[in-house]
């Protein structure tokens, strides 16, 4: 079996209305019912403005600022971490994510 980063997006400006948050929360919930043997963990993230980036400046210091490293609509909001027999099997479940104001991502994780 591998192990596969089910990464959640999501436009935060979109996300405001109580009702549409409760419905999605009560989504994964029913998700990780269904899908409890395959889920390795998973979490929801801060909003992005409660990142802070690193970056190498190249000379062997770091540049360090606050927010995400890219404005974008759509910001990671949370992920799970699946174990599938193959990525066929992974889509499946990342299928089932609710993700009513965005999408999800699917990647191998690769072992160290």
């Amino acid at each position: 079996m591998a192990e596969y980063l089910v990464l959640i997006y999501q436009d935060e400006s979109a996300n405001t209305d109580p009702a549409v948050q409760e419905q999605t929360m009560a989504g994964h919930i029913r998700f990780g019912e269904q899908n409890g043997a395959a889920l390795r963990g998973g979490n929801a993230l801060q909003p992005s403005g409660t990142a802070t980036s690193i970056r190498s400046d190249g000379s062997g210091g770091f540049t360090i600022t606050d927010g995400a490293f890219a404005e974008t609509k759509e910001a990671l909001g949370g992920y799970y971490v699946v174990e599938a027999a193959d990525l066929d099997e992974a889509i499946a479940v990342a299928k089932e994510i609710p993700a009513p104001v965005g999408g999800v991502e699917v990647r191998p994780i690769r072992p160290m």
